[in-house]
């Protein structure tokens, strides 16, 4: 068995309360999380779940209450300055300076992780053509696009050819196109051999790039898995069932005998089997309700961690 890129056994960290009378708030609670190498693992969680205080931990930027944590096989406590020079950081905020070309942004990099000069030039051209900068390189970097920002800020990350990176919402405000360049970016990286782990918002996201989600609650790791180990744990999906008439749709629900809802589709579960979505025709067939359209949804990453966590997915502010 290979090491692992992180290890955490047993993470606990509390805060003062807002009041000098408030208990402390336990914010992590005995977590425990194991990141394969070379892999992608998404870390979810409700707001308020733990997560960036997580991340900062397993970064250095906190330092623990109890348990034991370890990134690129160096402790976080004992080691700090290990961890810092394997680990890369691209977090919700940019790092880029916006009054600096793309090149000199780089060359900063370079220089902070004390880089020969021609060294940092070639790593700097290296990775302008990587993430595909070249022609706006030497462009101040505030003139840039949001998917453009997030890619130069991503190639500061490696410059250091860090084993480990984390990216803490990468893909927060950018078009859609953008999201898959920069997912197409990650899957790259770790082609590469390197460590992400990833906290997202879109569930999408997690979906399509982790090999391992782990759900976040509470402050414990309430699942741990592949996202289709995880939809398997939740039973069934929904079958929606769209009509272009209220007649029609009133008719159907009380055949199906399921409440009436505002809009004009209706959604019933789903065992997902063939023969109760056969049932489903059947009944509607017999009573000569026209259907519009129909659409079988196999559950999928947000129903499980709706199940798991009572939450919808949103958006973290500081936890």
């Amino acid at each position: 068995m290979s090491t692992p890129a992180i290890a955490v056994e047993g993470l606990r960290k509390s805060f003062p309360g807002t009041k000098k009378r408030d208990a402390p708030k336990l914010v992590l609670d005995g977590l425990d999380l194991t990141v394969a190498p070379g892999t992608v693992h998404a870390l979810l969680g409700p707001n308020g779940a733990g997560k960036t205080t997580a991340v900062h931990i397993l970064t250095t930027y906190l330092r623990p209450d109890a348990g034991r944590v370890t990134v690129a096989g160096h402790d976080v406590v004992a080691e700090p300055d290990r961890v810092r020079a394997a680990i890369g950081v691209t977090g919700q905020f940019s790092a880029v300076d916006w009054l600096l070309t793309g090149r000199e942004n780089l060359k900063l990099m370079a220089d902070l992780n004390h880089l020969g000069k021609a060294e940092g030039r070639r790593v700097a051209d290296a990775l302008l053509e990587r993430f595909d900068l070249g022609e706006a390189a030497d462009k101040i970097s505030s003139t840039y696009s949001g998917g453009m920002k997030r890619r130069l800020d991503l190639a500061m990350t490696l410059v250091a050819k860090p084993a480990v990176v984390f990216l803490d919402e990468p893909t927060t405000g950018l078009d859609p196109r953008s999201r898959r360049t920069m997912w197409d970016f990650v899957r790259d990286l770790v082609a590469g051999g390197t460590t992400v782990l990833l906290t997202t918002q879109y569930l999408d996201e997690a979906d399509e790039l982790a090999d391992r989600v782990s759900v976040l609650d509470r402050g414990r790791i309430v699942a741990d898995g592949t996202a289709a180990e995880l939809k398997r744990r939740i039973p069934g999906g929904r079958i929606d069932v769209e009509f272009t008439d209220r007649g029609e749709l009133d008719a159907a629900a009380r055949i199906l005998r399921v409440p009436a809802p505002d809009g004009l589709t209706l959604q019933l579960p789903h065992d997902g089997g063939l023969r109760s979505l056969r049932a489903v025709l059947d009944a509607l067939d017999d009573a000569a309700v026209d259907v519009a359209g129909l659409t079988v949804k196999a559950s999928d990453l947000d129903d499980v961690f709706f199940a798991l966590t009572g939450h919808a997915a949103e958006k973290e502010a500081m936890a």
